[in-house]
């Protein structure tokens, strides 16, 4: 009788992660080539075709810029919160030990990015980008691993993908703190009692 051994959690993450990494590091260059090429002014407008979901006076109408920047990128958040609340219970951030490494990484890969932008910005109304750079791709962290290092050890992967959820936490707080123009604190609690049950 032979013995199938059942992935782990981290395993399943790391493939669904280096998938979806790789396909966003594909159309990422596309992106560049089609920005930087004669096709650039087409390629705005693609960006600002409106599409409309809905009936009469209750429908939806937004660019596809806004609707993947206010969709799909709520969605994103909401997985990236739950895969940082697994890691808190069950993962690689379960422990101070195991999580003492990758929190001093992700701390340095927040403030050394935004200082050196802050320097290089110090006026104007550029200055207020400091938090862009703070924030690791997780997709595109562990997809790039996979396409340049597949052979990887297995401890490698692991600090890369808890140092980037680390990274993600402190750049979602630094969005809700530094660029929300108010904390909506009813919504907050009712999210904090549905993650619970999540």
């Amino acid at each position: 009788m032979v013995r199938t051994i059942q992935p782990t959690i981290f395993q399943r993450f790391f493939r669904t992660e280096t998938a979806g990494g790789s396909v966003l590091l594909l159309f990422g260059i596309a992106a560049l080539v089609l920005a930087n090429s004669p096709l650039a002014e087409a390629y705005e407008r693609l960006w600002q075709i409106r599409l409309t979901f809905g009936i009469t006076e209750h429908s939806l109408s937004l660019t596809l810029h806004q609707w993947i920047n206010d969709g799909l990128m709520a969605v994103f958040f909401l997985l990236v919160g739950l895969e940082i609340k697994r890691e808190l219970i069950v993962g690689e951030l379960a422990s101070v030990r195991k999580a003492a490494l990758p929190i001093a990484g992700a701390i340095g890969g927040m403030v050394v990015p935004a200082t050196v932008y802050w320097m290089c910005n110090m006026s104007g109304q550029n200055a207020r980008g400091w938090g862009i750079p703070m924030a690791t791709d997780i997709a595109f962290a562990l997809g790039a691993l996979a396409l340049i290092a597949p052979h990887a050890p297995a401890g490698a992967r692991v600090f890369l993908a808890a140092l980037a959820i680390v990274d993600d936490m402190g750049a979602v707080l630094v969005i809700a703190i530094f660029y929300s123009h108010a904390l909506a604190w009813n919504a907050l609690i009712v999210a904090a009692f549905g993650t619970r049950s999540l």
